[in-house]
């Protein structure tokens, strides 16, 4: 069952990367200036809809999903310091400091610390540092797709963030940002079910015989 599913998996990722790919080409992402970008907001929203319905409705997919390697869904992550591009586009005035700036430090900051979090985090005992590291990946996303998608409205007259939209670079909201985000989610929901350390729980005791 958990080859099916990873089966599965690998062919939808793969034509999930082949569309984003044809479809930021084809330009279907591109949006005026002065209008909210919606083709790139659902191309954020619809695979992780898929992906958290499928979760919570298929046991099977959960257990695999859940079963996968922390140590190795953290890794990928690492990715993620290509994200200093943004930093130069934003001093050649390609892209907004507001976006790009917390964008391009955030994902830095993620992609350089994911293999320490990867090796030294992932385990029962940095349970609680391993999901905050986690949840910091999220923030650094979730503050990016929100300075992308306000940047028109707080700043009318600025710098757009237009290029995002367009190839190369719509490659990363269009597929690495949900994907990042299903895999943060995925390594939460796996430290949650760790036990706690043997260590942790019997300092709590001596602590509490005190």
């Amino acid at each position: 069952m958990k080859s099916t599913y990873g089966k599965l998996t690998a062919a939808l990722i793969t034509a999930w990367f082949v569309f984003a790919l044809a479809a930021g080409a084809a330009g279907w992402f591109q949006t005026p200036p002065n209008l909210p970008p919606l083709p790139l907001l659902l191309s954020v929203l619809i695979p992780i809809t898929v992906f958290t319905l499928w979760y919570f409705t298929a046991p099977g997919f959960r257990e695999f999903a859940l079963s996968l390697s922390p140590q190795a869904l953290t890794r990928v992550q690492a990715w993620r310091i290509i994200g200093f591009v943004f930093i130069p586009l934003y001093a050649f005035g390609l892209l907004p400091g507001f976006f790009a700036i917390p964008t391009g430090w955030g994902d830095v900051f993620i992609g350089a610390t994911a293999l320490l979090a990867a090796s030294k985090l992932a385990q029962p005992e940095h349970r609680g540092a391993f999901i905050f590291w986690q949840f910091l990946g999220i923030a650094d996303l979730v503050i990016a797709l929100s300075a992308g998608a306000s940047a028109g409205f707080l700043y009318p007259n600025g710098i757009p963030t237009s290029s995002v939209t367009m190839m190369p670079l719509s490659i990363i909201p269009t597929f690495g940002v949900p994907l990042a985000l299903i895999l943060h989610f995925i390594c939460i929901a796996q430290a949650r079910r760790w036990p706690v350390a043997e260590h942790v729980t019997a300092a709590s005791a001596r602590s509490f015989a005190r």
